[in-house]
């Protein structure tokens, strides 16, 4: 299997990754892929040829190896890094979709306008497929570990092995080459496979929570936009109502001015014209 070019198709995806991503990115390829390719390989390489059984009967040897090993450790984790891994291709393929759309539009309308600010930025779909891959590379993770457990015991590996399986005799001991050696590997794997497994978990919080966030932030910011909407509309109104002050009569036009002000009162100038009448009318009284 061709590392290198698996390495260079996922590395484009670190770019849109987040913080808890890059980890994860990371961990895949420093204590799983390298491990794998270093170490692991070497390890299971002669499993079958030092997996020693005290028979000489022909073809018991082979169905007791695939008794106790259905599915190989090395195979089954080269799937597991496959299956995980693809998953963050969809992110890949989302932002080149989107590049693709921006490229047409800018040939469309111009190269000065633009369709999407960022298309790298996990906003609309794009974000639900980040997080949709996040989902798939946890369940993936889960499932595999999952069927390393019941294959397997627990992850136990023995150093000897009973089969009684045909064409065999009767109970054949088999012995596992370096058992010690394949016990600490498999515990290695499973590790690192349930740190990316709370990797992707921390992720998942992280961007739900960023969301929900963003999601108050801008309703808070509509709420208050429409009160203020509110208020501009209810002033008009208030100001009608109320009896304005100097000032603002100050700036009102002529017409209007006069409508504010009340009549004059003045009482000495009333007592003086009601003397004058008193004067000028005839004495009608009769002697």
């Amino acid at each position: 299997m061709d590392w290198k070019t698996f390495q260079a198709l996922l590395s484009g995806v670190n770019k849109y990754s987040t913080a808890f991503g890059r980890v994860w990115l990371s961990v895949v390829f420093v204590f799983r892929v390298m491990v794998y390719v270093v170490a692991a390989e070497r390890v299971w390489g002669d499993e079958q040829k030092d997996f020693d059984c005290n028979t000489k009967q022909p073809g018991c040897a082979n169905v007791c190896y695939d008794h106790v090993f259905p599915i190989s450790h090395i195979r089954l984790w080269a799937l597991q890094l496959i299956f995980v891994t693809c998953p963050s291709f969809m992110v890949v393929m989302h932002v080149a979709y989107r590049d693709d759309r921006e490229r047409k539009y800018k040939a469309k309308h111009g190269e000065d306008t633009k369709l999407y600010n960022n298309t790298g930025k996990k906003h609309g779909g794009l974000w639900w497929t980040y997080v949709i891959s996040l989902f798939a590379k946890t369940g993936i993770e889960i499932a595999f570990l999952y069927i390393l457990h019941r294959i397997y015991d627990s992850f136990y590996l023995p150093r000897l092995v009973k089969c009684e399986v045909s064409p065999c005799p009767n109970i054949v001991d088999c012995y596992i080459g370096h058992p010690t050696e394949k016990k600490v590997f498999t515990y290695f794997m499973v590790g690192a496979s349930a740190v990316c497994i709370v990797l992707n978990i921390c992720e998942i919080i992280y961007l739900i929570s960023k969301r929900f966030v963003r999601c108050a932030k801008k309703v808070k910011r509509r709420n208050r936009a429409m009160d203020l909407q509110h208020d501009d509309f209810e002033d008009p109104f208030n100001n009608y109502n109320r009896v304005g002050s100097k000032h603002d009569l100050k700036e009102k036009p002529a017409f209007l001015k006069s409508s504010y002000k009340s009549p004059p009162y003045r009482p000495s100038t009333l007592r003086v014209e009601e003397k004058m009448i008193r004067a000028s009318a005839p004495n009608l009284s009769i002697s």
